[in-house]
């Protein structure tokens, strides 16, 4: 299976993409299993070595472990109908990063696999990323939307009890009010009836 896998490496289709599964929620993973062989691991117990590393990896670089680390057990199928349980380890992306980082150099495919997983996590990085910015300013958006509806629903309340209050004291509603005069206008008003009270004064002084 690894040779055949690995065969791909360099074509269109990259040997850990081909292994990548998808669970019913869409969350992508590889199986632990899968990984070795592509890897060209062929005894498990030695490339377990190598998940283990990538524990304390995963931990010294401050993420949880159960996030990105599952362990199960599954059934194969050994022969003549035969059925035999082995324990597997359900690897994210990041998972399998920290792993070929942490298996043999020397391999040509794990140098492949060290390529391959920096790059698609970055994507992984960058689209995250996009995706929280594109959250966050649409909450923005929401938020700013719903404080102009809060503060135009407050004015028109607080506009209904003015009205109200003068309805029940008997007064005049302010659309019923008579246009004030411009400052111009009471100014010449002013300066109007300031010259009627003078012109008495100033005749009989004469």
């Amino acid at each position: 299976m690894a040779k055949k896998i690995a065969q791909t490496v360099g074509a269109q289709a990259s040997p850990f993409e081909q292994i990548r599964k998808v669970n019913e929620a869409g969350y992508e993973y590889w199986e632990s299993r899968d990984l070795a062989a592509v890897l060209e691991y062929t005894q498990y117990r030695n490339f377990e070595a190598v998940i283990e590393k990538a524990r304390l990896a995963c931990f010294n670089s401050g993420h949880r472990i159960e996030d990105h680390f599952a362990d199960i057990s599954k059934m194969i199928e050994i022969g003549k109908g035969g059925k035999r349980e082995i324990k597997v380890t359900l690897l994210s992306r990041y998972a399998c990063y920290l792993a070929i980082q942490n298996a043999d150099p020397q391999k040509k495919i794990v140098a492949h696999g060290q390529t391959y997983f920096a790059i698609q996590t970055r994507r992984q990085e960058l689209a995250a990323n996009l995706f929280r910015a594109t959250q966050t300013e649409e909450k923005l958006r929401r938020d700013e939307v719903k404080g102009k509806n809060a503060a135009n629903r407050t004015h028109r309340e607080v506009g209904a009890k003015v009205r109200q209050t003068i309805q029940e004291l008997g007064g005049t509603m302010p659309e019923d009010l008579p246009v004030s005069d411009s400052v111009k206008k009471i100014e010449i008003k002013q300066r109007k009836q300031l010259g009627k009270t003078e012109t008495p004064a100033k005749k009989k002084s004469e």
